[in-house]
């Protein structure tokens, strides 16, 4: 099977700080891979360079067999690329529902004065959306005064209303508590599974990666070092020792 996302030779530096050196990597279709390391080695730049906010310096970056790696953000995601960030990109002043309803209406290209954002089949493709993420209850609540593992579920849930092929989300756990943390990762997999999009996450939490990635990437000083099965990968003595901190 063709790899969904490929990335050769993928560099960038910032200061004379290596954020990307020479990455290579491939992600296939349905895939949820997770992306492990320690603080500043390069994950979220890696997350920021597939998704248009830094161009690389050097290498390829090619979605669905095309050349994105020096296009803008809005075009990245017309091509099928959505992103949830660590902290949730909300419109706090607005309702769930709106939220959602924005990105549903930015993907169709149907906010315009004459046909205005509240339009009938717009607001049954959010509600649709966030009853996939048992979000359904709180849809006229402001976004404003959601609990954090539900502001993270609605961040998602407006990524995904943009039909991605491929989802990225940056420390999907981070902020929600330890007993939040499975009923979180349950429901967005979940969806990820119906819906068949492909994704890859930042994640700390060993136990989420080890729970929920298919494959774990160890990002460190740059690049990849080591790749694979969670259940192995998280046990060489490498990684316990430079992400794990257990020496």
């Amino acid at each position: 099977m063709s790899p969904l996302l490929s990335v050769r030779d993928l560099r960038v530096s910032f200061g004379g700080v290596k954020a990307a050196d020479g990455v290579d990597l491939d992600i296939h279709p349905h895939e949820v891979v997770a992306v492990v390391g320690p603080n500043g080695s390069g994950k979220t730049t890696f997350l920021n360079l597939c998704t248009g906010y830094i161009s690389p310096q050097r290498g390829a970056i090619t979605f669905n067999g095309e050349s994105i790696a020096r296009l803008s953000p809005r075009a990245i995601t017309r091509r099928g690329i959505a992103r949830a960030f660590q902290i949730p990109q909300l419109f706090t002043g607005h309702s769930l529902l709106e939220n959602v309803m924005l990105a549903v209406a930015a993907r169709h290209g149907i906010w315009t004065a004459r046909r205005p954002l509240a339009h009938g089949s717009t607001r049954e493709e959010a509600r649709e959306m966030l009853a996939l993420l048992a979000l359904a209850e709180l849809a006229d609540q402001p976004t404003a005064s959601l609990p954090e593992g539900q502001r993270k579920l609605a961040d998602i849930a407006i990524a995904l209303a943009l039909k991605p092929r491929l989802l990225l989300l940056d420390e999907p756990t981070s902020g929600v508590s330890t007993a939040e943390k499975s009923a979180l990762m349950d429901t967005i997999v979940t969806v990820l599974r119906a819906e068949k999009v492909t994704a890859l996450f930042v994640e700390h939490d060993m136990n989420v990666v080890e729970r929920y990635a298919d494959r774990v990437l160890v990002w460190d000083a740059g690049r990849v070092v080591v790749g694979g099965a969670p259940a192995e990968v998280l046990r060489s003595a490498m990684v316990l020792e430079r992400v794990i901190g257990i020496a």
